[in-house]
């Protein structure tokens, strides 16, 4: 009779984790298919959050207050090509992202022991235990990105600085072909 309740708790288990499978999988189809509904309604969110986070970043970064002027004047002209690749990111990943992340929540068990999982992990973890060659390696890597970001900024500056005279000269060649009178030669 042992043998009978068990089996049974592990059909309902396998039933139940199929139908749970299922459900997440409409999640996801779901959410797949809002992305692409509320399209307009997503490269709205994402066009927020590129000037409050472009904002934020070019604040942190760049301390003198005119290049920092500069830099946000670029960044705003570099908005659509952002909204193009963050809206394709967003089709592609964030619905599977959702779902899992709404997934975690619903699984009460499961997150009870990654979250004891997770504690202990952290407890164990030591301040400054890395060996010297990977708190180097870290230095490192800290100077690249701040040379990269440097260049990165000097680069977008120049960028925009010619685009921005380009479209002058473009104005002021159309301004002084307009301003010239026309002559009709007469025969």
């Amino acid at each position: 009779m042992v043998a009978s309740t068990s089996l049974t708790k592990n059909f309902k288990s396998l039933k139940e984790k199929r139908l749970e499978e299922e459900r997440i999988h409409d999640v996801l189809l779901l959410l797949e298919h809002l992305a692409q509904r509320e399209e307009a309604t997503v490269k709205i969110i994402l066009g927020c959050l590129y000037d409050v986070g472009s904002v934020n970043l070019l604040n942190q970064k760049l301390h003198n207050r005119q290049l920092n002027q500069l830099v946000k004047s670029v960044a705003t002209m570099s908005k659509p090509v952002f909204r193009i690749i963050a809206l394709r990111w967003f089709k592609r990943n964030c619905p599977q992202l959702i779902t899992d992340w709404l997934h975690s929540q619903v699984t009460f068990e499961d997150s009870v022991e990654q979250s004891d999982t997770l504690t202990s992990q952290i407890s164990d973890v030591q301040p400054n235990s890395l060996p010297a060659s990977e708190n180097r390696e870290i230095k490192h890597l800290r100077t690249q990105v701040r040379w990269l970001t440097g260049i990165l900024i000097v680069v977008i500056s120049t960028l925009g600085s010619a685009v921005i005279w380009l479209g002058h000269q473009t104005d002021r060649q159309l301004f002084q072909s307009q301003s010239t009178p026309i002559q009709v030669s007469e025969p």
